[in-house]
């Protein structure tokens, strides 16, 4: 694969073929309209992870189900070789390090967020948890009406069914470690 957006173009044309989905289909089930889904297929659409979640989500699949490439038994990860993703601007960089492996039921991301930065997630399913843990700098994150200030060294575990924001008002680029478990 030469690009992120073609192996999220393959990957979401092969996933919507095995669930015998239209675009019309999958636009209904992620609210994702159907020109956009179609420049995503074609490689061809400026995405963010926004957009890649809500298909996700309207799919009932894990996010780097879209940026994965075929497992091996044993896999080393440079981070400097992959894609990220860049939201808020660029001030939000995240790799997918470790995407969704169905026999494991989990995924794993590394983020920078900026000073100034900020990330709005979704709810996942239900009965999905999230590990956080900070590597450096201070997070703020913030669990539907909650906020938790997480410092270098420091994790936190919950359950990620619900809305979640992380962000940065600091002037340290705050780096962590995100493992996403699903429900069986």
């Amino acid at each position: 694969m030469d690009t992120l957006n073609e192996l999220i173009a393959e990957n979401l044309k092969k996933i919507r073929e095995a669930k015998k989905l239209s675009l019309d289909n999958v636009a209904k089930l992620s609210g994702v309209s159907k020109s956009m889904l179609d420049q995503i297929e074609r490689g061809e659409a400026n995405l963010t992870l926004s957009s890649i979640w809500k298909i996700a989500n309207g799919l009932k699949i894990s996010f780097t189900q879209f940026v994965s490439i075929a497992d091996a038994d044993i896999e080393v990860v440079d981070m400097f070789d992959m894609n990220p993703l860049l939201e808020d601007e660029g001030r939000v960089i995240i790799y997918p390090v470790f995407p969704f492996d169905n026999s494991r039921r989990f995924e794993v991301y590394s983020l920078t967020i900026k000073p100034g930065g900020c990330l709005s997630i979704k709810p996942y399913l239900p009965g999905t948890e999230e590990f956080i843990r900070v590597h450096s700098g201070k997070l703020i994150l913030c669990l539907e009406n909650k906020e938790f200030i997480i410092d270098k060294d420091n994790s936190i575990r919950f359950k990620s069914d619900i809305f979640q924001l992380y962000k940065n008002i600091y002037h340290e680029t705050c780096a962590l470690s995100m493992l996403i478990h699903y429900p069986t």
